[in-house]
């Protein structure tokens, strides 16, 4: 057998099998009639050359699908974004600078009320001591009846102008001047009433004015109480307060200026709690706006003011 015969047993096989993957022809013309459509591959020598025809699909009935909406099928997104769920928002960290900015805001107007507070309270505390301690005002005070009641109209309309009109209430320097001229009027309005008392007694009523008021507000800053509720009850009892005191100008008896004197004290001590709760704001149902620092000022002066005389009073007939 020669070197031929015996490559072309090994290419063929023993049994006519091709005994080694099929390779596709490195001509170039074999690329070209593939690209051309042509099916046919290049065998090794000996092999006929095979046509595969193009490959026939059954036809195909799409007449029992119908044209439902993407919302028929569970898990489907929605047909327009008028349906589509809301985008995540974190409404937490919203939420958490919201009121991280509230506090903010809130604290500082505590501070300005408090200092306001505090000026009103050094100046009037200043005009009651020059009432008690410069001989000749003590004297003309305790001769001139009618500078005492000339005080109460014009100390009533700028109650009305601090409450009731906001343009004066909040724009600045109005709401300012006015509550330094209530401030001077109440002033002469306490010293012309405590040259009636005497030193002692006065210096003890501010002394238990400012135990009940420190004590009171430190009691509405702990407290889990909400007394802003009661705000129209205290309204009623006001005006019984009222009324009960007209009764005792009329009616000159002790023990009925001791029942007004201690009920009056209650009365006003319950509203520094409620104002002080009013100004705190938070949790609480009632509160006033941040704008409103003179008019939280203006009610806590007022608050003390009138523990101030009620507590004189009781100390007054106390003796």
């Amino acid at each position: 057998m020669d070197k031929r015969s015996h490559v072309n047993i090994v290419e063929q096989g023993a049994y006519g099998v091709y005994p080694y993957p099929q390779t596709r022809s490195l001509h170039p013309a074999s690329h070209l009639e593939h690209s051309q459509g042509s099916r046919q591959q290049d065998f090794p020598p000996g092999y006929p050359a095979h046509e595969y025809p193009a490959p026939t699909y059954p036809p195909q009935d799409y007449s029992h699908y119908t044209n439902e909406p993407c919302q028929a099928f569970a898990g489907a997104p929605p047909a327009s974004l008028d349906n589509a769920p809301p985008e995540y928002q974190n409404e937490f960290a919203n939420e958490t600078a919201q009121n991280f900015a509230e506090k903010v805001i809130r604290r500082a107007f505590i501070r300005k009320v408090y200092l306001t507070l505090m000026v009103q309270l050094l100046v009037t505390v200043g005009i009651i001591c020059m009432f008690l301690y410069w001989k000749a005002l003590n004297v003309w005070a305790g001769r001139t009846y009618w500078f005492t009641y000339a005080l109460f109209p014009a100390l009533f309309i700028l109650i009305i102008i601090l409450s009731c009109c906001d343009g004066f209430r909040r724009k600045t320097p109005w709401n300012f001047m006015l509550l330094f001229l209530f401030t001077i009027l109440e002033g002469l309005l306490l010293g012309a009433v405590s040259v009636f008392y005497g030193a002692d007694a006065v210096l003890w009523a501010v002394g238990a004015t400012t135990f009940v008021s420190a004590g009171l507000t430190l009691f509405s800053l702990q407290t889990k109480w909400d007394f802003t509720t009661g705000s129209g009850i205290l309204f009623v009892f006001l005006l019984v307060l009222m009324a009960f005191g007209i009764l005792c100008a009329i009616i000159q008896s002790f023990w009925l200026h001791i029942v007004y004197a201690c009920l009056g004290t209650l009365i006003f001590s319950v509203y520094l709690v409620v104002d002080t709760q009013l100004m705190l704001g938070g949790k609480h149902r009632y509160s006033l706006s941040p704008e409103e620092y003179i008019f939280a000022a203006l009610n806590l002066y007022l608050d003390i003011m009138n523990l101030f005389l009620f507590i004189l009073q009781i100390i007054g007939l106390s003796r």
